[in-house]
């Protein structure tokens, strides 16, 4: 009868809201957080969503754990880091905002792969190109393959920032990565597109086609995003 909060929304409000505790000085830098009981008990939430939110805190560099002391928030906290509230990008509008986003970042990873890759990493590139086509063979919508694919590319590009952005914007988007990669695999004029599209990547950055890789991954990403609408 009623729709199930995410784990993932809840958490995230957690973390939001501890995050604010620390911009304010409630938890100073150095400072100790309270025990996840106590914080599971003061947000009326389940000390599973309080451990995934500490655990969003610690992968942005705000706070650390310390064996047998607890939780205390980092010299760093006072950098902001970049987050976006997960209940903001529930709307297909906002999924499409995110994908626009991702599709300026994505074309630079290309140009600059077909600029520094090495054959070593044309050979992680074909593999995960490859292993792309075979978990849709199998049956799979391919998420976790086109998600390696892509960060194949990223790694070429020896460029660390671009493999941690992507990384970011890809928690927001695997909901959506789902939904359109189920519909391409069910249609096969979808999935002909995409092979053919990724093809067109990764031949250009073969040749160290800087522009014909920009362009390649650019159009790639604008039919993702039609494709994701058309879902």
């Amino acid at each position: 009868m009623f729709q199930k909060i995410p784990v993932q929304a809840l958490s995230d409000t957690v973390a939001r809201q501890l995050l604010e505790k620390i911009d304010l000085g409630a938890f100073p830098r150095g400072g100790k957080l309270p025990t996840e009981a106590v914080l599971a008990q003061e947000f009326g939430v389940s000390r599973t969503v309080v451990r995934e939110a500490i655990s969003r805190l610690k992968h942005e560099g705000l706070v650390e754990p310390r064996q047998g002391s607890g939780v205390f928030v980092t010299e760093q906290a006072g950098i902001k880091p970049l987050r976006i509230d997960y209940t903001e990008v529930s709307s297909p509008e906002a999924v499409l905002q995110i994908v626009e986003l991702r599709r300026a970042i994505e074309a630079e990873v290309a140009a600059q792969a077909a600029k520094r890759r090495t054959d070593a990493d044309m050979v992680a590139i074909d593999a995960a190109l490859a292993r792309i086509g075979e978990d849709v063979r199998e049956g799979s919508d391919g998420v976790a393959a086109d998600v390696a694919f892509h960060r194949a590319l990223a790694s070429a590009t020896r460029n660390p920032y671009f493999i941690k952005t992507l990384e970011f914007l890809s928690q927001y988007l695997e909901a959506a990565t789902s939904v359109t990669r189920g519909n391409e695999a069910r249609r096969d004029d979808f999935s002909r597109q995409v092979r053919e599209e990724h093809e067109a990547i990764v031949a250009a950055i073969r040749a160290g086609d800087e522009m014909a890789a920009r362009a390649a991954a650019q159009t790639h990403m604008f039919n993702a995003a039609r494709r994701l609408s058309q879902a």
